[in-house]
């Protein structure tokens, strides 16, 4: 692994250097970083006193970039570091010491690219990789007698099956968070609804929903499942190998052809006042500092597999297996492009349809459950037809045009170019769209004489 700069900086330091650094990295992994960071030959060659994280929500970096200092930009998906790519704040990274930990990183895994290239030069790179599935605990399976093996895709997490847990147990068996809480979430229901298909990923959303207990945050959802409070919980992988490493009950499932392997992104922006110093930065990350990803509270998979040879490395078999197993994954086409167009439009009708109205949404779905499945009082025709009732998109009137509409792939782009403008008409559209799911779950209700 490269541990030496390529070219030699002043022997002695005249200027101590703090880099600035935003991110979207929990705390374990900053103070890893800055301790591992600080000790090294690079902070000392390049005269790197400090590191200052900034933790932002993706939706400030641009603005903050074009405003303030900032050297480095710091994980939160490719989806980000292409939005700050297109708004034209990071810099290429063109330094003999960047460009050889440059050629350590793949430029491809599992289907995906490790480096975002524009005229031959590479504008960012990803400094560790992911997956997105779920993790079971076996445990709380057995003890409901449930067979986890039956957990193999995201509709499993839909299915009449959890429901009937549900109604079983009295409280909902799967683990799911808030879009406009988590990225990882995001991801994770914009890979459902490129997998199946627009109007069928949103009836897999909806069902997963009126299946699911939806918590805050994507960290709750994991520790529900490692306590034994949920069975299921969609997680990114490094989420889930903490899991299996806390609770060996836990078990990380990859979708099969139904998951993507992302590479989480590293840059320096044009904002920097020390580019070297910056691209020594990410040198380092690229190199000895894949080292911070083996760390136990952190469990990360390294998008450098020379640090599987290291003595830190060797010891971490469990990663290394989980490594080869994504690099091998079947992973499926995904348009992050596409994903974009929608994402904040998609986050805000998820949260208004199905986490604001989660209480009607179970509701109803348990009592279609019930009159099926226990009291035998609809037939299967009947049964279908309500439930594609419950989860058809909801017709309503656009409060902007007047006009009645769904919730369409093209209204959700048109949407989304709205709130980018204009991110006070949200309230309004989140009223309406909240307003009319509630109806069409009533009206299922109704229909059952609830």
């Amino acid at each position: 692994m490269t541990t030496t700069p390529a070219h030699t900086a002043v022997e002695a330091c005249e200027e101590w250097i703090t880099l600035t650094i935003l991110t979207r990295h929990p705390t374990e992994i900053l103070e890893k970083t800055r301790q591992l960071f600080l000790e090294s030959d690079i902070a000392k060659k390049y005269c790197i006193k400090d590191l200052k994280f900034i933790q932002l929500p993706p939706g400030w970096w641009v603005n903050y970039i074009k405003n303030h200092t900032v050297d480095v930009a710091w994980g939160g998906g490719p989806t980000l570091f292409d939005s700050l790519l297109k708004a034209g704040v990071l810099r290429p990274l063109e330094g003999e010491l960047v460009a050889k930990a440059l050629k350590e990183v793949p430029d491809v895994i599992a289907g995906a690219p490790m480096k975002r290239v524009v005229d031959g030069k590479v504008y960012w790179v990803a400094a560790a990789i992911a997956s997105f599935g779920f993790t079971v605990n076996k445990d709380v399976a057995k003890r409901l007698g449930y067979d986890w093996h039956k957990l193999k895709t995201w509709r499993d997490l839909a299915s009449d099956d959890l429901g009937l847990l549900m109604l079983k147990v009295g409280v909902p068996v799967l683990g799911i968070a808030d879009p406009t809480m988590s990225t990882s979430n995001t991801r994770m229901y914009e890979i459902i609804l490129q997998a199946y298909g627009w109007e069928e990923g949103w009836r897999t959303l909806i069902l997963m929903g009126a299946n699911a207990k939806i918590y805050s945050g994507s960290s709750d959802v994991r520790d529900a499942v490692i306590n034994g409070e949920a069975m299921v919980g969609i997680t990114i992988d490094f989420y889930g190998y903490t899991a299996q490493k806390l609770n060996p009950a836990c078990i990380y499932i990859l979708p099969k052809g139904e998951t993507i392997v992302n590479g989480d992104p590293i840059a320096v922006t044009i904002s920097t006042k020390h580019p070297e110093a910056a691209e020594a930065f990410v040198a380092w990350v690229l190199t000895e500092g894949q080292k911070v990803w083996l760390d136990p509270s952190i469990n990360r998979l390294p998008v450098n597999p020379k640090v599987f040879e290291t003595p830190e490395g060797r010891e971490r078999q469990d990663l290394y297996k989980a490594y080869l197993r994504t690099i091998k994954a079947k992973a499926m086409e995904f348009n992050d492009t596409l994903a974009l167009m929608y994402e904040d439009a998609m986050r805000l009708y998820f949260k208004a349809t199905i986490v604001d109205v989660n209480d009607v949404l179970k509701s109803a779905w348990k009592a279609l459950l019930k009159a099926y499945y226990v009291e035998k009082r609809i037939d299967k025709r009947t049964f279908e037809e309500l439930k594609d009732k419950l989860t058809s998109l909801p017709t309503f009137v656009d409060p902007i045009t007047g006009e009645q509409t769904k919730f369409t792939i093209q209204y959700a782009i048109k949407v989304n170019q709205m709130l980018l403008k204009e991110p006070g008409i949200a309230d309004k559209l989140m009223d309406v769209w909240r307003e009319a799911a509630r109806q069409q779950y009533l009206e299922v209700l109704k229909s059952l004489g609830s």
